[in-house]
C-alpha cells in the first residue's frame, strides 16, 4: 500500500476528479434536459433521445477543452520547471503523465460521440415520426410556427433532412474526421434544441393534458407556448484553451524561423549520425528532447530526438540512428553517407522546436539515482550522466546526487558504439579523479548466452577492460534480477528517496514500475520513484 502512495496515488486521484466531473456533468444536463419544464414541449416530440444526447455533449465540450491544454508542450514544460518539487512532487507528475491522459481524454471523446450521434440519428427519426404520430401534442408542435420541428414537411426520409440541415451535414463531417480531433462535436439538431419554453404565462405540463384550453381565456393554457432562443455554449468551453493553443503554435513557428548553425557532423558505425548545432538563446536541461525540422526534406516535417549534450557544454547535440525515409534523407543532406566532406555553409537549413521537459530532469533532486535504459532508450543518458559528471566535478557539495547506478539492457552494444565510448571517457575521468565508484556501470546482453560468455572469457582471461564493451565495468549476460538488484540499493542506502528513470519498451517499464511499488511495500525507511520518459 505504500508503494501506491509513493508512485500512483497523485495520477489516481487526477483520473478520479476528471471521471467524477464528466458523470456529474452527464448527470446534470441529463436532469436538466430530461425533467424541467423549459424542455417539456421538446421532450414530447424527441423523446428520450433529447437528455442522453445533450448529457453527451456537455462531456464532449468538457473533454474537448481538456485535450488542447494536453498539447500544449511550452505551458506545460513552464508549469513544469516552476513548480516547487519537495511540495508539488504529485502535480509534476501527473503532469509526466500529460500524454496517456490525453489518450484517455481521446477516448472518452470517441465514447461520447458515439453516444450523441446515436442519440441524434433516433432523435431525427422521432422528429419524422412526429408528422404522423396519433399523439396530437407531437402533431400540433410540429404545425407549430415556432419551429419547434425543423421538418416542415409530412412521410420526410430521415436521413435526407439530416443531411439538409447545415448541423447534421456538419456533425458528419466531423464524426468521419474523428481522428484528427477537431474542436468539439457539432450538435446534429442544435437548431431544434436551442429552443427552451416560455413557461411565464404558460404551464407546459398542464396545457399537454389538456390540448382543448390552449388559447382559451382563464384557464393555464390562455397564451401559447412561445420559445426563446438557446445558444450554442461549446465555444465557452474551448475559448480559452484554444487561444492558448493558438499562442502555443505561434511560439513554435517563432522558433522555426530563428537560425540554427550545424558546427558539426559524425558519422558513428552503425548508421548513426552525431549533429552538432548552436541557436542564439538556447538553453536546456539534461533529460530534455527537441523537435528538428529540415526544410530541404519536408516543410512540415517535425521530429522529436533527446538532447545528448550535456547543458555544461557550449553546443547542443542530437544522435540520429539512420533507419527510415526522413533520417535517411537528413543523412545525405549533412554529408554523412558518402567519403567527401562538406562545409558547415554547404549544410541545409534546420529549425528546431524546444527544448522540452520531460520526467529526466528530475534525477537532481534525488541523492541516489537508478538509471535505466533498454536499446534506443540509452539515448537521454547520454546527456544526463554527462551533466551530473560536471557537476560532480565543478561543484559537488551543491550536486544532490551522491551516487548513480546506471543499468543498460540492450541485444548487443555495436549499434551504440557512440555511447560506449562516452561510457569510457566517463570511466576514465572518474578514475582519473579517484571517484571510480561515483557512477556504477552495469550493462546486459540480453543476445548472449552464458556458454558464449563463458567462452569469450576464457579466450581473454586476464583482459583489464571487458573483451565486449572495452570498459572497466564488466557485462552480465541474459536479463538483470530486478528484485535483487532493488533489494541491494535498497540495503545499501537506508532511509533514502530513490529515483528511478526509465526509457525503453512498455513491457518492462510496466516491470519496473511494479517492482518500485513492491520494493516500497517490502523495505522499510526507502521510497522509490518511479519515472518513465514520455514524448
Amino acid at each position: 500500500m505504500f508503494g501506491f502512495k509513493v508512485n500512483e496515488l497523485g495520477r489516481y486521484i487526477v483520473v478520479l476528479v476528471w471521471m467524477l466531473i464528466n458523470i456529474i456533468l452527464f448527470v446534470m444536463t441529463y436532469i436538466d434536459y430530461g425533467s424541467t419544464k423549459k424542455f417539456t414541449y421538446l421532450r414530447a416530440v424527441i423523446k428520450k433521445g433529447l437528455p442522453i444526447a445533450r448529457g453527451a455533449a456537455m462531456v464532449l465540450n468538457f473533454n474537448c477543452m481538456l485535450i488542447l491544454l494536453t498539447m500544449c508542450r511550452n505551458i506545460i514544460s513552464l508549469i513544469r520547471s516552476h513548480c516547487n518539487y519537495a511540495v508539488m512532487r504529485p502535480v509534476i507528475r501527473v503532469l509526466d503523465k500529460c500524454v496517456t491522459f490525453h489518450k484517455y481524454i481521446a477516448y472518452t471523446i470517441c465514447l461520447m460521440t458515439i453516444v450523441h450521434v446515436g442519440a441524434h440519428c433516433f432523435n431525427f427519426e422521432n422528429l419524422a415520426n412526429s408528422w404522423e404520430t396519433e399523439e396530437k401534442i407531437n402533431h400540433k408542435l410540429s404545425q407549430s410556427n415556432e419551429m419547434v420541428n425543423p421538418i416542415r414537411e409530412k412521410n420526410a426520409d430521415p436521413v435526407t433532412e439530416l443531411f439538409k440541415s447545415i448541423p447534421g451535414l456538419t456533425g458528419a463531417v466531423i464524426t468521419l474526421c474523428l481522428i484528427v480531433m477537431v474542436s468539439s462535436s457539432t450538435e446534429l439538431i442544435s437548431r431544434v434544441l436551442r429552443f427552451q419554453t416560455n413557461v411565464k404565462e404558460h404551464d407546459p405540463e398542464y396545457c399537454l393534458d389538456h390540448l382543448d384550453y390552449w388559447g382559451k381565456k382563464d384557464t393555464n393554457c390562455s397564451e401559447l407556448p412561445t420559445f426563446d432562443s438557446y445558444g450554442a455554449s461549446t465555444w465557452k468551453f474551448i475559448l480559452v484553451p484554444l487561444i492558448l493553443y493558438f499562442l502555443e503554435r505561434c511560439l513554435r513557428f517563432y522558433r522555426s524561423l530563428q537560425g540554427v548553425q550545424v558546427v558539426k557532423v559524425i558519422k558513428h558505425p552503425s548508421n548513426v549520425v552525431e549533429i552538432h548545432m548552436k541557436k542564439s538563446g538556447f538553453s536546456c536541461e539534461a533529460g530534455q528532447y527537441i523537435c528538428i525540422q529540415c526544410s530541404k526534406i519536408s516543410q512540415l516535417e517535425w521530429h522529436p530526438f533527446t538532447l545528448t549534450s550535456a547543458p555544461e557544454e557550449d553546443y547542443f547535440s542530437v544522435h540520429v540512428r539512420v533507419v527510415g525515409d526522413w533520417t535517411s534523407a537528413l543523412s545525405r543532406e549533412l554529408g554523412a553517407d558518402g567519403d567527401q566532406l562538406r562545409n558547415v555553409s554547404e549544410l541545409p537549413r534546420m529549425a528546431v522546436d524546444g527544448p522540452y521537459g520531460t520526467a529526466s530532469t528530475d534525477v537532481f533532486k534525488y541523492n541516489v539515482v537508478m538509471c535505466i535504459g533498454a536499446g534506443i532508450g540509452v539515448t537521454p543518458f547520454a546527456s544526463i550522466l554527462k551533466s551530473i559528471w560536471y557537476r560532480h566535478q565543478s561543484s559537488p557539495d551543491n550536486l544532490c546526487v551522491q551516487k548513480v547506478y546506471f543499468y543498460w539492457i540492450c541485444r548487443e552494444s555495436f549499434a551504440f558504439e557512440w555511447f560506449s565510448d562516452l561510457l569510457k571517457l566517463l570511466e576514465i575521468q572518474m578514475a582519473e579523479s579517484n571517484h571510480s565508484d561515483f557512477i556504477q556501470i552495469n550493462i546486459f546482453l540480453t543476445k548472449w548466452d552464458t556458454k558464449m560468455a563463458k567462452r569469450l572469457v576464457l579466450e581473454e582471461p586476464t583482459a583489464e577492460r571487458d573483451p565486449i564493451t572495452g570498459l572497466f565495468s564488466r557485462t552480465e549476460y541474459g536479463r538483470p534480477g530486478w528484485k535483487d538488484i532493488f533489494k541491494s540499493v535498497a540495503v545499501a542506502h537506508n532511509n533514502t528517496n530513490i529515483g528511478v528513470f526509465f526509457c525503453g519498451p512498455s513491457g518492462l517499464s510496466h516491470d519496473l514500475h511494479k517492482m518500485c511499488n513492491q520494493s516500497n511495500d517490502e523495505t522499510k525507511g526507502v521510497k522509490f520513484f518511479y519515472n518513465k520518459e514520455n514524448f
